[in-house]
């Protein structure tokens, strides 16, 4: 399946279940924990779950304007596309990541012997008994779970965008009433 094809099957079929609800930090890394399940391609009424976590973090040298960084995504070893080719085919979509690190690991993929809806409702369980609040809950097509974690790194930047503006503006602030 080529790029454009993976892409429009994830805007698609990505569903957002659960969001990490603080907001990023605007000046430290920040851990987006997550749990992506999708039906198994290999058997019907399975479902692959797969465990990790997106750090964002400000890179170590200053990027260019919407020059973002994947790290871990496996563009180049699944899809056979370089990072700057991804970055290229967002860009045109008009998808827009601020230029930060956006770093994935993986900590664990399984494969459940249950339904996809009966994994939704297991882990929304699970999350809620643990009240966890910084785990993202997401579903989407297994072949694209490049695509489903960036649609949920993309929501939670935009997410964050207005507290970011209203902290930097502090900052700001900060100093010029210090100098």
């Amino acid at each position: 399946m080529d790029i454009q094809a993976l892409w429009d099957k994830a805007r698609q079929g990505t569903e957002i279940l659960r969001m990490r609800l603080p907001e990023l930090s605007s000046f430290d890394a920040t851990a987006v924990p997550y749990i992506f399940l999708a039906e198994s391609a290999i058997h019907r009424g399975d479902t692959v779950v797969r465990r990790g976590q997106v750090v964002i973090e400000q890179p170590a040298i200053l990027l260019p304007h919407l020059s973002p960084q994947f790290e871990g995504f496996d563009f180049e070893r699944e899809l056979q596309i370089s990072e700057d080719l991804m970055t290229t085919f967002l860009l045109v979509r008009g998808i827009q990541f601020p230029s930060l690190k956006y770093k994935h690991q993986v900590s664990s993929l399984d494969v459940l012997e249950q339904s996809l809806d009966q994994s939704v409702g297991r882990y929304r369980e699970q999350l809620a008994r643990a009240e966890d609040i910084q785990t993202g809950l997401v579903t989407g097509p297994e072949e694209a779970w490049q695509f489903s974690l960036l649609l949920l790194v993309g929501a939670m930047v935009v997410k964050s965008a207005h507290g970011d503006l209203r902290r930097l503006l502090e900052q700001w602030r900060r100093r010029l009433r210090d100098n």
